[in-house]
């Protein structure tokens, strides 16, 4: 007997993968990307943000004991600036992997958000701390670790500036799920919601500090990582 679909009767065609909106800026977004597809979806890069070098940053480490960094992005600008690799502290493990593969020997994770970053910090009381990051930075590390006693300053070496989200908007009706790294984007991405609403997407924060934003918008359908690392972040697909 032939196997198959009967004489007459077309052949099913395959349900596509469900598409997940990645809001966050390049390089992360083409990472997460491949970690999005290894799941079964389909991703939809279309970052909310673009990372910028700001025009003359510098750096000055006159005193410095140790580095801070909050993004991959603060790593990778304070390694093309100086060769100089302090002892470096990071908010979570994908931003020491960062760290490492520009060079810093001695690096230790907190594997958490800003607040988590800066008990740890504090706990090790390395000395003068340097947090390297952006011109707008989530949370507030260096007022964090004053307040803990900690001798802290920061230093701004990149910018993010908004993204058209046109592709994105061209196709928000196919969007199961859009996947929210940073308060910022999050904030953003209310904005485009309000405008163009989309009750049956699903909208997936890192953390409750990026989640806070997305309250906003009516009836959103928000699910938050129960660990701010991406890891958890993509469980919630």
């Amino acid at each position: 007997m032939r196997s198959g679909q009967p004489d007459g009767v077309p052949t099913p065609k395959p349900t596509p993968a469900p598409l997940v909106w990645i809001t966050r800026a390049e390089p992360g977004a083409s990472a997460t990307a491949g970690r999005v597809r290894d799941k079964g979806w389909a991703p939809l890069v279309a970052p909310l943000l673009e990372a910028r070098s700001l025009p003359g940053a510098a750096l000055d480490l006159s005193g410095v004991a140790a580095v801070a960094f909050t993004s991959a992005r603060g790593a990778r600008a304070f390694a093309a600036l100086t060769p100089a690799r302090p002892p470096a502290f990071t908010v979570g493990e994908a931003t020491a992997g960062a760290a490492r593969a520009a060079g810093f020997e001695t690096v230790w994770s907190a594997d958490g958000d800003v607040a988590a970053l800066a008990a740890l910090i504090a706990a090790a009381d390395p000395g003068p701390v340097l947090h390297a990051g952006a011109l707008h930075p989530a949370g507030d590390l260096t007022g964090d670790l004053v307040a803990r006693g900690v001798e802290a300053r920061a230093v701004a070496l990149y910018d993010t500036v908004p993204v058209d989200p046109a592709p994105a908007l061209a196709r928000l009706d196919e969007v199961g799920a859009v996947l929210v790294h940073s308060p910022r984007a999050a904030g953003l991405l209310a904005r485009v919601l309000l405008a163009h609403p989309a009750p049956a997407m699903r909208l997936l924060a890192l953390s409750e500090a990026v989640a806070a934003p997305l309250r906003a918008v009516e009836n959103a359908k928000i699910a938050v990582a129960p660990f701010p690392n991406e890891v958890s972040l993509l469980n919630l697909l």
